[in-house]
């Protein structure tokens, strides 16, 4: 019987604000995880946000792919998905909502 090994995936927290007041904290916090090995961002506690989240998601996003890794954004708010679609960006940010 072989055993078939999953990918390990770790994921760390957007933090519930991530505005144009903490989107440089948030940004270098998420890119010290990324180095780290981290895959992707859980956007689940995310309650305020601004267009300095698109920027952001679609930074830590280049910092994986320059890894070579993929990056997954997990329960986008909708109101940021509407966001993105409204700037246009929604194709480049590969999120699950």
């Amino acid at each position: 019987m072989s055993e078939v090994l999953s990918p390990v995936v770790s994921r760390f927290e957007s933090g519930a604000t991530l505005t144009h007041a903490s989107a440089n904290a948030a940004l270098a916090a998420g890119l010290q995880r990324i180095a780290a090995g981290a895959t992707g961002v859980d956007c689940a506690p995310l309650a305020q946000f601004d267009s300095s989240a698109l920027a952001v998601l679609l930074a830590w996003q280049r910092a994986a792919q320059a890894r070579g890794a993929a990056f997954e954004i997990v329960n986008l708010p909708a109101g940021l998905a509407s966001l993105a679609q409204a700037y246009g960006v929604d194709t480049l940010i590969a999120a699950r909502h």
